[in-house]
């Protein structure tokens, strides 16, 4: 690669390498020298000595009778990352929407990533996290708990390609079972976290909550993913995370007080609005499972109509009969 297309940050690394190394030596590194080991001009060292002494603070100087460049201070250490006052607070925000992986171990890394690059910023800092702490709130999704061993057993199969054996629990049934998975893909939606992958036990690719596992630990049987599977394919029409093999083609009416609060949002990838003429909303789009639709319509009370499938209009008509039976 051409030295004019290697980052500046890259060449920073590099003089300041050369200064330490040469600390106590009678031939100091100067522009010349650095500039014909770096394969660039003496000029754009030159650049990068002044930036380091006058942006990053490096206590940089000339020495006339060894002609090079010294530190003056040794437990100088060149920032690991230079960020604008725009990116801290990019970072606050971040930190802040920490909040939803909260019940996976996941959530104490990520604190340590940010204490990290806390620890690295520079002094002349001028956006106050404690200012997004008192004006900002993050409201997460309600997210079950995820035990730790299971999490870090389902993220090393996936990355070795190992079958991952599980105790798993379903909703609703009094004890788990014994399955094992090929990890083939991991999704996070609204607070949980699934396993995507072969299931032994039926054969066939299934989704298993990891907040479901119960006790798991890697084997060593290496699987291999199916050339054919494609995470995105497979889920190109969803609505949630939830497929099938059959698709449905949706059509739902909202009442014109709620149609501006459906519009301003991305529900679907392949979502289609159409105006009616006394301000309703239809809105359409394809889905491979109707589960999550149908609580997303039921959400949405009297103000969503189910035009199609009637599979659709079949399920949320027996949500809201056996719901009037509560009353």
């Amino acid at each position: 690669m051409s030295a004019k297309f290697k980052p500046q940050y890259r060449r920073l690394l590099f003089i300041d390498r050369r200064i330490r190394e040469s600390a106590g030596m009678d031939n100091l590194p100067n522009c010349r020298t650095l500039a014909e080991e770096y394969e660039t001009s003496t000029k754009t060292i030159q650049r990068d000595i002044e930036f380091l002494k006058y942006e990053m603070d490096a206590p940089i100087e000339y020495d006339e009778i060894r002609h090079g460049y010294y530190y003056t201070e040794d437990n100088y250490l060149l920032p690991a990352i230079r960020i604008a006052e725009s990116d801290v607070f990019a970072i606050c925000i971040a930190e802040k929407a920490l909040k939803q992986y909260e019940g996976t171990p996941l959530y104490g890394r990520l604190e340590s990533v940010f204490s990290k690059i806390q620890e690295c910023l520079p002094e002349r800092i001028t956006v106050s996290p404690s200012v997004l702490e008192r004006r900002m709130t993050f409201f997460p999704e309600a997210a079950p708990s995820i035990d730790p061993e299971c999490w870090e057993a389902s993220f090393k199969a996936l990355q070795l390609g190992h079958t991952l054996e599980m105790e798993y629990q379903i909703p609703g049934k009094p004890a788990p079972y014994r399955n094992k998975v090929d990890p083939y893909h991991v999704v996070g939606h609204k607070g949980e976290w699934y396993i995507v992958g072969k299931c032994h036990y039926k054969g066939a690719i299934r989704m298993f909550g990891i907040s479901r596992i119960k006790k798991a630990h890697v084997t060593t049987e290496a699987f291999q993913i199916p050339a054919d599977f494609q995470f995105e394919t497979m889920w190109k029409d969803h609505f949630g995370v939830m497929t099938s093999e059959h698709e449905y083609q949706v059509r739902i009416r909202f009442r014109r007080d709620q149609a501006p609060y459906v519009v301003e949002r991305d529900w679907h990838p392949e979502q289609c609005f159409e105006q009616c003429g006394n301000g309703d909303v239809l809105m359409s789009f394809p889905t491979r499972h109707l589960f999550e639709v149908t609580r997303w319509v039921l959400g949405w009370g009297s103000a969503a109509t189910v035009l199609q499938p009637p599979e659709l209009q079949a399920a949320v008509k027996k949500q809201l009969s056996e719901a009037m039976e509560n009353y």
